[in-house]
């Protein structure tokens, strides 16, 4: 059984900042990634960013220009999301995502944390 725990998530200004944490515990096995996810009523879940067990980021153009920024603790089992100059836009509920597997892939989710910014 793998749990995930979301927690940092809430109001905030536009302009703000917020800092999301997700802690994975139980019986993980092999972690590829960790990331964050996000999605809004009517659309589809969307990519944020990830990290790579050996340490690689990828942020998704909604964020590349540098304003998210992705790290982990791999003893803790816990990746964290910066978030700055948030912007209304980024109002979404958002996922922690916990890759497992070598060959055999298996993805865990979070149960999600909102997120909303007021302009």
């Amino acid at each position: 059984q793998v749990q995930l725990v979301e927690s940092g998530g809430g109001l905030v200004q536009s302009g703000g900042s917020l800092r999301l944490s997700c802690a994975a515990s139980g019986s993980i096995g092999r972690v590829t990634r960790m990331g964050w996810y996000r999605q809004v009523p009517g659309k589809q879940r969307e990519l944020v960013a990830y990290i790579t067990s050996g340490g690689s980021t990828v942020y998704s153009d909604s964020v590349s220009e540098g304003r998210f920024t992705i790290s982990r603790d791999s003893a803790k089992n816990t990746v964290y999301l910066q978030m700055s100059s948030l912007k209304p836009e980024d109002t979404a509920v958002y996922y922690c995502s916990v890759r497992t597997g070598f060959i055999s892939l298996t993805d865990y989710w979070g149960q999600g944390t909102q997120v909303s910014v007021s302009s």
